[in-house]
């Protein structure tokens, strides 16, 4: 497979940003691609080793077009996780003025977290949608729109000024980042992982949602994400994009995972990987009953009783 990784271009996005603080792209060429889904599907298609996509940011949540492409497409494995702290610059092509701007451009990530901004500063502008905040600087260097909110960085690429910087309605907004593969076996875990899943109810009943975090929820594992994503199936039908503390390999997730297996009608696998917000060994206490020695302990008492030996 071709040393390569795709990731959500053009050149100059936050995307292309984090995915430079991995050490081994140093070793990798880097491919920008148009959009998340032609990024992944670059992975699915034997062009790039893997795709670096974000998937979650602090102000608006999951990024949904990843999502949709994890939890419907071919399968692929979470391998990392990066998150980058974002503010936004407003760049113009040279002489532009903040009266002169009639039409603003951005990734549709973007708005919600330069909203109040942009209502403030720039009411009367038109906001038009693009496939990236920095194909979005692109088109202002086209001549296609006035202003474009992305990285400060993206200026010299493109040719553009930087009207405004600190550019934020969320302070410390962060977005994370994950870089995605085909299946294979999950890295060992570090003590700081977190594993995700996307789990389909069998029927809709009173209780269902709570069926399936009680599998989480009676062994200690805590839950980081959870959004609900619609099936296609029609309305009210729905499945569950889930990240939680912890490692396949962990007694009590795999444990989770095979109740969830049980009463669900599908469960997708979407990786065990390193957790980017503390270092390896930094995860939270275990609950009283949830370490993998008292599993083991539990499963040799039943072991005992089964042969009459309690």
């Amino acid at each position: 497979m071709p040393a390569s990784y795709a990731y959500l271009g053009p050149e100059g996005t936050f995307t292309e940003v984090a995915l430079r603080t991995l050490p081994e792209t140093a070793t990798r060429e880097l491919i920008p691609y148009v959009s998340v889904q032609s990024a992944l599907d670059a992975v699915r298609a034997g062009d790039a080793e893997a795709a670096f996509v974000p998937i979650e940011n602090s102000v608006e949540g999951g990024i949904t077009t990843t999502l949709d492409e994890l939890v419907a497409g071919e399968p692929l494995t979470i391998y990392r996780e990066v998150l980058l702290s974002i503010t936004f610059a407003l760049l113009v092509r040279p002489g532009t003025t903040i009266t002169d701007i009639k039409t603003v451009s951005a990734h549709p990530a973007a708005q919600p977290q330069v909203r109040n901004w942009l209502r403030k500063h720039l009411p009367d502008a038109l906001w038009e949608s693009a496939a990236s905040n920095a194909d979005a600087a692109r088109l202002v260097q086209e001549g296609r729109y006035d202003a474009a909110f992305a990285g400060e960085f993206a200026a010299a690429r493109y040719g553009l000024e930087a009207l405004e910087t600190g550019i934020h309605d969320a302070e410390n907004a962060q977005t994370r980042f994950v870089l995605v593969g085909r299946p294979s076996r999950p890295a060992a875990p570090t003590g700081a992982d977190k594993t995700s899943v996307v789990l389909w109810q069998r029927d809709d009943h009173p209780g269902a949602l709570r069926d399936l975090l009680g599998e989480f929820a009676s062994r200690g594992i805590n839950l980081m994400l959870l959004q609900s994503r619609p099936t296609g199936a029609g309305i009210g039908n729905y499945c569950f994009c889930i990240d939680a503390e912890g490692h396949i390999s962990d007694r009590r997730m795999a444990e989770a995972l095979m109740g969830l297996k049980r009463i669900c009608l599908q469960v997708r696998f979407l990786g065990s990987y390193p957790r980017a917000d503390i270092a390896p060994g930094g995860a939270r206490p275990r609950l009283p009953g949830t370490s993998d020695a008292e599993f083991v302990a539990a499963a040799d008492w039943v072991a005992r009783c089964q042969d009459g030996r309690f």
